[in-house]
């Protein structure tokens, strides 16, 4: 399902709470630098020039949803940046940052501002400085083991290594939330599962040198494009988490 607004929701978000989205892609097509087997907006669409909103037509949006949620007294736990991809790629990416929490100041200064990444632009300073600007940066990483982060995540950039991921991610001492998807499935023969004792494992080791301040684990929950994905219980879930959360790590999750 794609967003077809800039601004959506309220959502109930599993994680975050009353969740007001933003969208800064296109809201007819997906565009991302993943083509992830599990998301709800589905496969990318190659288009060679897509058409993003502007730094102003965000602004305007969000204000006037902004305004009119405060002249309500409607809840708003936080603005979350996702939408139909990558929402780091947009060109003017810091500076519509800079103007949300200018405007979350002025009219939920309560609420959070977060930003749900694929990581793979961390490494370009100026999302890194906008992403520091943020409340919540929340940063994907789906398997330590590069053969199962490209089935599962399939990324423009053939060669993205998991080990690049985790250096940039390295540059945020720890101030981030490390998301992580885990499920089990079959992608064209080819069978993808997460949660082997070898892939936990080296997740673990990855989650010990990042030192995130907080670890954010889910399942599936919506359709994917992927039809033969399996969804995890709670119970199993909670295994994973448990040698963290024995370390005193702070896990959330969602399943």
């Amino acid at each position: 399902m794609l967003f077809d607004t800039i601004i959506y929701g309220p959502i109930h978000s599993r994680r975050l709470g009353v969740s007001l989205g933003v969208n800064l892609l296109p809201t007819d097509h997906k565009v991302c630098t993943f083509d992830c087997v599990y998301c709800e907006c589905g496969w990318n669409t190659p288009v060679s020039h897509p058409i993003l909103p502007t730094r102003e037509q965000v602004k305007e949006a969000l204000e006037q949803q902004l305004a009119s949620f405060a002249a309500n007294q409607s809840p708003l736990d936080v603005i979350t940046f996702s939408g139909n991809g990558e929402p780091t790629l947009h060109p003017d990416f810091e500076d519509i940052i800079a103007d949300t929490c200018a405007l979350r100041d002025r009219y939920y200064p309560q609420a959070k501002v977060s930003v749900l990444s694929n990581s793979t632009q961390i490494g370009r300073e100026e999302v890194r400085r906008a992403l520091m600007l943020c409340d919540n940066r929340i940063l994907k990483l789906d398997s330590a083991i590069d053969t199962t982060m490209r089935l599962i995540d399939r990324p423009s950039n053939n060669e993205l290594t998991v080990a690049a991921i985790v250096e940039r991610l390295k540059a945020f001492e720890g101030q981030f939330t490390l998301q992580t998807c885990f499920l089990r499935g079959d992608y064209y023969g080819t069978p993808i599962d997460n949660t082997t004792p070898d892939e936990l494992q080296a997740w673990y080791r990855v989650v010990d040198t990042l030192r995130p301040q907080q670890i954010m684990i889910y399942v599936i929950d919506r359709a994917t494009p992927l039809k033969t994905l399996e969804k995890l219980s709670r119970p199993e879930m909670e295994a994973i988490a448990a040698p963290l959360i024995q370390q005193g790590y702070n896990v959330l999750i969602s399943a």
